[in-house]
């Protein structure tokens, strides 16, 4: 074959290849760039990591298209009638069409979480597993997100070929965040590992009670009144007095205490959700994998679940503690009781030095009576000690309560 025809023949091919290669790269470049943001997402709201990814790629062309360029619409989240922020003008599947712009990413992303999140149309995608990618891709275009026939297989595609579930599960706490699985930064799997081509390495996933959960992405909640589990709620900061809420939100202070299952107490000793309604019987996902340090309370508020729901659903009492990595069921009984933190990790040593000294028991110690619903974990919670030095301190083999139980705390 002549030269020139060859050259004519692989130029195409080449041409092919070199764009193929750049496209993966700009996709790898987007997923390390917003791993962080759809992984604090799901756990804010339930939105799968790998599909919120999966998304964003397909919907900005890594980052490359003119929507996102122009307005950090990482979505194409057209403006609707409810949108009083900023907007531009695009053309999509009509000229000069209206949508959302953000002042950042973050923004975007957040909107995206809150537009499914609250919308009739998706609400019977929160009722999946959190993994089901397949699930939640086909319930997309079902409930009409997209008008490409093909959205769906685009989206699974997208997922399994750069691996987008390890975000899921990274963020489930199924899967360790480890230097290995980031995007962009694939290594050589050792013998008997595999890898997806193209993509980083697979790693298996392993309990969760032996993940770093301290690299889990920092939660935050946006700003005023939002929804979880369809349920009004805002995120109160430590010092705030619970009547200012209550005012600011026009609701009685006896409810919002009621509420969010709290003692009567004046000041919110840290940061946290306060819910304006009435929590859900039911939660939005199926289950709930517990995280170390999580107490019971703190996935009720999470969860946006009510306390006795999620005791009767796990055969649990207010005074256990579920142990980090176990499933706790939302919508329905579970099987079984999840293990407790103590039938999986021993009990601390107790050392002389860890007892209050006695010079400083004048100054230091004072009670606190148990109120209605409270827990040996909420109360230590309150206090920002841990429960084993309140069980040390009050002589107490178990972990139960008793309402007017006098408990003797010290605090420098």
């Amino acid at each position: 074959m002549p030269i020139k025809r060859l050259l004519i023949v692989l130029f195409p091919l080449l041409a092919t290849w070199c764009v193929q290669a750049q496209k993966s790269d700009d996709i790898y470049g987007y997923i390390s760039q917003y791993k962080e943001l759809a992984m604090q997402e799901m756990v804010r709201t339930g939105v799968p990591a790998s599909i919120k990814l999966a998304q964003g790629i397909h919907e900005t062309m890594a980052g490359k298209s003119d929507l996102v360029i122009k307005s950090n619409n990482h979505f194409g989240i057209k403006c609707k009638t409810s949108w009083t922020g900023d907007k531009v003008y695009h053309d999509d599947d009509a000229r000069g069409e209206c949508f959302r712009s953000y002042s950042n990413s973050s923004d975007s992303y957040m909107d995206h979480s809150n537009f499914l999140k609250n919308s009739t149309r998706y609400a019977f995608l929160f009722q999946l597993d959190p993994t089901d990618y397949k699930g939640w891709a086909y319930g997309l275009k079902k409930a009409g997100y997209a008008t490409n026939i093909k959205y769906s297989q685009i989206i699974i595609k997208l997922i399994e070929d750069y691996n987008l579930q390890q975000y899921s599960l990274i963020a489930l706490g199924r899967v360790a965040p480890q230097e290995e699985i980031l995007a962009g930064n694939p290594v050589k799997p050792a013998q008997g590992e595999s890898t997806l081509a193209g993509g980083p390495a697979v790693i298996a996933p392993f309990s969760a009670v032996e993940a770093d959960v301290k690299s889990l992405p920092k939660v935050t909640y946006p700003e005023g009144e939002f929804t979880i589990n369809n349920t009004k709620v805002v995120y109160v900061k430590s010092g705030t007095a619970l009547l200012a809420v209550a005012q600011q939100y026009d609701v009685s202070l006896k409810r919002l205490i009621d509420f969010n299952d709290l003692p009567r107490e004046e000041v919110l000793p840290q940061g946290q959700l306060m819910f304006l309604q009435r929590k859900r019987k039911v939660g939005a996902s199926d289950k709930h994998i517990v995280q170390a340090g999580e107490t019971l309370y703190d996935i009720c508020q999470l969860e946006g679940i009510r306390f006795e729901s999620l005791l009767d659903y796990n055969r649990l009492t207010a005074a256990d503690l579920a142990a980090p990595g176990e499933a706790l069921y939302l919508q329905e009984k579970a099987p079984a009781r999840p293990r407790l933190a103590s039938e999986v990790a021993p009990a601390p040593v107790v050392t002389a030095q860890a007892a209050p000294r006695t010079t400083d028991i004048a100054t230091a110690a004072f009670t606190h009576t148990v109120q209605t619903k409270e827990t040996l974990y909420s109360i230590a919670r309150k206090y920002s000690i841990t429960v084993e030095q309140l069980k040390e301190w009050n002589k107490m083999s178990g972990y139960e309560v008793k309402i007017g139980q006098a408990l003797i705390i010290y605090k420098n």
